[in-house]
Formats: C-alpha cells, sequence, structure tokens
C-alpha cells in the first residue's frame, strides 16, 4: 500500500482533517490487554487518586497512537509513516461516565522535503490543554 496523499499536492501550511478520539474506561482496559501494561493508574480510581491523580489516566503511549491517527488517515497508508515522537506533557483523564475523555487532534505539515517526505506537527488537547509536546511525524508521500 502507498500513501494517497501526493507530495507534488502538499505545501507548508497543509492542514490535515482534524480529529477528535473518545477514550473510555474499556478503552484503557482493551490496550491493558494488548500492551500487557496492567498498572493500576489505568484502571483503579481508588489507587490512581491514592499516588495523586485526579482519577483514572489514559496509557501515554495509547494517547501517543490515538494522536499519531490524525496522519495514518490522511495518508491511507500507516507504512508511510518513517518517523513519530512525543513527549508527555499532561495525563489524559478517563473518567468513568459515558464521556470519558475526548481528544481533540490537529495537525500541520510544517515542512516539505525534496527526498518526497513531509514533516507533520500534530497538536492533541484534552480539556484545552495540550497533552503532548514536540509531536512530530515524517511521513514519504505518493
Amino acid at each position: 500500500m502507498t500513501a494517497t496523499v501526493s507530495w507534488a499536492d502538499v505545501a507548508v501550511g497543509t492542514e490535515l482533517p482534524p480529529l477528535r478520539i473518545q477514550l473510555q474506561r474499556v478503552d484503557l482496559v482493551k490496550y491493558a490487554g494488548a500492551s500487557g501494561d496492567f498498572n493500576p493508574i489505568h484502571w483503579n480510581e481508588r489507587f490512581a487518586i491514592s499516588v495523586g491523580l485526579p482519577d483514572v489516566i489514559a496509557h501515554g503511549m495509547l494517547t501517543m497512537a490515538s494522536a499519531g491517527r490524525i496522519v495514518t488517515d490522511w495518508v491511507s497508508d500507516p507504512g508511510a509513516v518513517l518517523e513519530y515522537g512525543v513527549r508527555f506533557t499532561r495525563p489524559v483523564v478517563v473518567h468513568d461516565d459515558e464521556a470519558g475523555a475526548i481528544l481533540d487532534i490537529t495537525a500541520v505539515v510544517d515542512e516539505k522535503r525534496e527526498d518526497g517526505t513531509v514533516r507533520v506537527t500534530i497538536k492533541a488537547v484534552f480539556e484545552g490543554a495540550t497533552v503532548l509536546g514536540k509531536a512530530q511525524a515524517v511521513v514519504r508521500l505518493a
């Protein structure tokens, strides 16, 4: 599979379609099973609060992967992503209700390279605050 976005059609400043992701407690359980990360801060409200958190929090890597979807959805090929990195700046609190946590994700192309790649800067926001810092992906386009 190759990227469906053409390098020739992309410019610095191109905005990717925004993405809104809802995370609920069930998603944390599924992720814990897939990743093997059963730290109680991700599923036990009483424990999370006892260690100073406001409630159960999403796994950092789940937050990172969720934010990365903005790029993979845009290019239609996860294999086109050559690099992806973030810094974790704030936790995503997942309340035990129907809303859970809502991540609003935006991204923009901030560098276009002659080798057919672009660098995309990603912003993930939860409750008005950015939760990932220096979130960037390098993508090879068609």
